[in-house]
This record gives C-alpha cells, sequence and structure tokens, in this order.
C-alpha cells in the first residue's frame, strides 16, 4: 500500500487549437466567405488577433476546442471536487470491478506529512487497518468479485487512489482554472489544476496567458475571504510567461 504520486498528462487535443478559435472568431466579424477565412487564418499568425479576442472575453468560440488529460494517483476526496465541474467529461476507474484485495494506493496530505514521522507512521497504520477492513469484508461477502467489490469498498477512505480521463472545451477549462488554481481552492485540485494549466498553455499560449484565479485579470473575485495576495499572483504568472517565452 505505497504512498501515490500524482500524475497528470494531457493525452489529447483539437488539432492547431488557436488557429480553430481564431477562425470562429473572425467568422462573427467578417463578411469574407469561408475560402477567405481559410486563407486568412492559415497565412497569418492568429496570435495577437487571439490575445485581444481573450481581452474581449468573447469566450464562446473556446468551445470549439477540446483538452482531454489522464490523472494518476488522485484521491476520492479529489474526484468528488472536479465532478462538480458538469461541463466535462469523466472515465473514472470503477472500486466495483477494480480489486483493492492486494492493497490500495493513497494520498497522505502535506499537512498531516509536515507533523512529522510519528504522523505519517500513525497515518499509514490506519491506512494499513483500512485495508485489512476491506480484505475482511470480501472473505465475508464470498468474495465473488464485483459483487463483494462493491460492498467491501465502502470501508475504504477518501485518500484512496484513483485513475480517471478528463476532458474539457478550453471555455470550461479556462473557467476551472479560475476557481481551481485560486489559493483558496483544497490543495489537491489546485496542484492538479496548476498541471493541467502548464500543459494546456505549452499548446495553446494565446488562449491560456491570463488564465487562472481571477486577480490575475482585476480585482480579486473573493470579496472578503480575498488571500491578499494579488500581487504574488501576478509577479508569479510573469515569471512563468518571462521564463516560457511564449
Amino acid at each position: 500500500m505505497p504512498e501515490s504520486i500524482q500524475r497528470v498528462l494531457l493525452v489529447h487535443h483539437t488539432a492547431d487549437p488557436q488557429a480553430l478559435v481564431a477562425l470562429g472568431a473572425r467568422l462573427c466579424y467578417a463578411g469574407s466567405d469561408m475560402d477567405a477565412l481559410l486563407k486568412l487564418v492559415s497565412e497569418k499568425d492568429q496570435h495577437a488577433f487571439l490575445e485581444k479576442i481573450m481581452q474581449m472575453g468573447h469566450e464562446s468560440v473556446l468551445e470549439h476546442v477540446s483538452f482531454t488529460f489522464l490523472l494518476e494517483g488522485v484521491s476520492r476526496a479529489f474526484l468528488a471536487q472536479v465532478t462538480r465541474h458538469r461541463i466535462a467529461s469523466f472515465s473514472v476507474q470503477s472500486q466495483r470491478y477494480v480489486s483493492y484485495e492486494k492493497g490500495f494506493d493513497y494520498v497522505i496530505p502535506p499537512a498531516i506529512e509536515a507533523l512529522g514521522e510519528d504522523a505519517i507512521s500513525d497515518y499509514k497504520s490506519q491506512m494499513a487497518q483500512m485495508q485489512s477492513w476491506y480484505e475482511s469484508w470480501q472473505e465475508r461477502l464470498g468474495k465473488s468479485g464485483e459483487k463483494s467489490n462493491e460492498d467491501a469498498r465502502f470501508v475504504l477512505p477518501n485518500a484512496c487512489t484513483t485513475r480517471m480521463m478528463v476532458t474539457m472545451n478550453a471555455r470550461e477549462l479556462r473557467h476551472f482554472f479560475a476557481l481551481r488554481m485560486c489559493t483558496r481552492a483544497q490543495w489537491e485540485i489546485r496542484s492538479v489544476a496548476s498541471k493541467m494549466f502548464e500543459q494546456a498553455y505549452a499548446v495553446a499560449p494565446a488562449m491560456f496567458r491570463d488564465a487562472g484565479p481571477g486577480c490575475l485579470r482585476g480585482a480579486c473575485p473573493e470579496g472578503t475571504k480575498t488571500c491578499g495576495k494579488q500581487t504574488e499572483m501576478k509577479n508569479e504568472r510573469k515569471a512563468f510567461l518571462t521564463v516560457d517565452k511564449h
């Protein structure tokens, strides 16, 4: 039952996403026929135009583009949070069809790790206890494959990891980043969102240059619950863009 390592991998995205979004946006504003529009988009760099579209808030055209990520080593607690984002598609490893009789991987929260070795040892012992409960219920339920798994799993913790595939269109992805890269977001989903952002940005920098917490684009939307770190967040993004040089 090892501690799990979080992995995030962009496995698929719409081909040439920035050109497609630019095509949709130009179609809205131009009287040109589709051949002329296709020629314009194929022959001229659309980066500056897309940044202007983002600044205008014309985000409906982003819905023509999608991104698909594989996630591994994320907790069931994370699963409960990410599936609140309804404009997305999810495929999740089943605890009914996948047995944990040989042990389950789990996430250790950083706050528990920070308490030191004794706390970590206690936590791991608790995970081992839950594993023994799971195995015991499998035995008592007849070890009948998914039929026993589906009830034995009720004693598994939120720390238990899962694998999943997530697909979002670019507009929803920006919304996801706005909520989940904020310092007020829970640490695990914020970590995943940050990794997703870096990979999406590498593919479509003009579409995601300003994506992230709302304070990057204006006043903090959290009101009295603000973390007060707007300047720090902006400087962090500026440093990221400077290193990336897109």
